[in-house]
């Protein structure tokens, strides 16, 4: 069994999608249209809020932030893949396969610090709608996307550092990235300080923002519910809706993939690859959508474009 330890020499093999070797170049249309409706999309979206004064406020300010990190995500995974569908290029460096990780963790970190502070935007837009723009200034909105940031760099920079200092004695990964728990499982050997992160980290991504995100919208409904006009609650509720199905296709694939990984669902290998693929893409995919399709602002701006 060879063993290895040099990081900086290491040269890892990806696999793609076990089992579905022979079918990559079909795979690779879908995720192609994937890939060209994210840029396309989340570009557009990060093109009107550049342009159009009357969307310089808080909420499409953070919008614009949450398309950026898709764009980040989207770029650190997406054209390795390609070349991995296309060329049967499998080969990823070590140092190489730690920076796509980070880069791909690091952004979903961002993404979700991020949501949080949209729910809180939402919040304050119907909880004290009078002192909105006072609040929600574009110095705390600035101060809010430093945060995120930093919340994404100092969680999933220890994630890198912990594998380097391991020895590994496989070097084939079963996936179509540089998957965190992918690659701790390549290792022999005490892996259990990384499990262990890597359980911290989900609890304080996914367990604490979804934690706020949901006391967010309680209070949320707890204003609502005093409202005397029908046509009063519905707006208020569709001012939120486009937040809370961000939301929806934000969480329930990480949570998923995550089950699979920590908990060993029994799943095919193809399934698991693909919900992988599938929650990183997924969000980015229909952000801009959603909030096309929700949001009056931007649908009036598309239009005057087209």
């Amino acid at each position: 069994m060879l063993i290895f330890n040099h990081s900086s020499l290491m040269t890892f093999t990806l696999i793609g999608i076990p089992g579905l070797e022979s079918q990559h170049l079909w795979l690779s249309l879908p995720f192609s249209f994937i890939f060209l409706a994210i840029l396309i999309g989340n570009g557009a979206i990060l093109f009107l809020v550049a342009t159009e004064p009357t969307l310089h406020t808080p909420m499409y300010l953070l919008l614009a932030l949450l398309m950026v990190a898709d764009l980040v995500s989207t770029l650190a995974l997406v054209p390795k893949l390609l070349f991995l569908f296309w060329f049967n290029d499998q080969d990823i460096t070590a140092n190489v396969c730690f920076t796509q990780m980070f880069f791909i963790h690091g952004t979903s970190v961002v993404r979700s610090a991020l949501l949080v502070a949209m729910a809180f935007d939402r919040y304050v837009a119907v909880c004290k709608p009078l002192c909105y723009n006072t609040i929600l200034n574009h110095s705390l909105v600035g101060r809010l996307g430093l945060m995120a940031l930093a919340k994404g760099v100092i969680l999933i920079l220890p994630m890198p550092l912990l594998l380097q200092r391991l020895t590994f004695c496989h070097m084939v990964i079963p996936h179509t990235y540089c998957d965190h728990m992918a690659v701790v499982k390549m290792a022999c050997g005490h892996t259990r300080s990384n499990h262990i992160y890597g359980l911290i980290v989900i609890l304080l991504v996914i367990g604490l923002d979804l934690l706020l995100i949901g006391f967010s919208y309680a209070l949320i409904l707890q204003a609502v519910v005093h409202l005397n006009s029908r046509g009063a609650i519905w707006k208020t509720l569709n001012t939120c809706s486009a937040h809370l199905f961000v939301i929806l296709f934000s969480y329930v694939p990480a949570l998923l993939s995550s089950l699979t990984h920590r908990i060993g669902l029994s799943i095919p290998p193809q399934a698991h690859i693909l919900l992988a693929n599938l929650y990183l893409l997924l969000p980015s995919v229909l952000n801009p959508i959603i909030y096309g399709i929700k949001t009056k602002e931007i649908r009036e701006k598309v239009a005057k474009y087209l």
